[in-house]
């Protein structure tokens, strides 16, 4: 089946960048979202960034300016180009995946710790 891998996470000070990575494998035939969620200690998971499969992306108001999604449609990866990074982005990072028939699937997460 598909699966979604996350990679990129870490520590870093705060102003400081990372880069994730979502690579999905398995029985892929095409993706109609592909983007980042991401949930912190006691908080309700929320939406990051998504890149839908027209090119068009969507941002939550807290990381526009900041953060940018991009995807690799014959690689079937997407990335997540996190820079001016703040505390408040502390949290586990997850990649999720929509195919054209709308199933769902999720990375296992990786950890992104902002902190001086």
């Amino acid at each position: 089946q598909v699966q979604l891998v996350e990679s990129g996470g870490g520590l870093v000070q705060p102003g400081g960048s990372l880069r994730l990575s979502c690579a999905a494998s398995g029985a892929i035939v095409s993706f109609k979202t592909m983007g980042w969620y991401r949930q912190a200690p006691g908080e309700q998971r929320e939406l990051v960034a998504r890149a839908h499969s027209g090119g068009s992306t969507d941002y939550a108001d807290s990381v526009k300016g900041r953060f940018t999604i991009s995807r690799d449609n014959a690689k079937n990866t997407v990335y997540l180009q996190m820079n001016s990074l703040k505390s408040e982005d502390t949290a586990v990072y997850y990649c999720h995946a929509m195919n054209l028939q709308y199933l769902n699937y999720w990375g296992r997460g990786t950890q992104v710790t902002v902190s001086s």
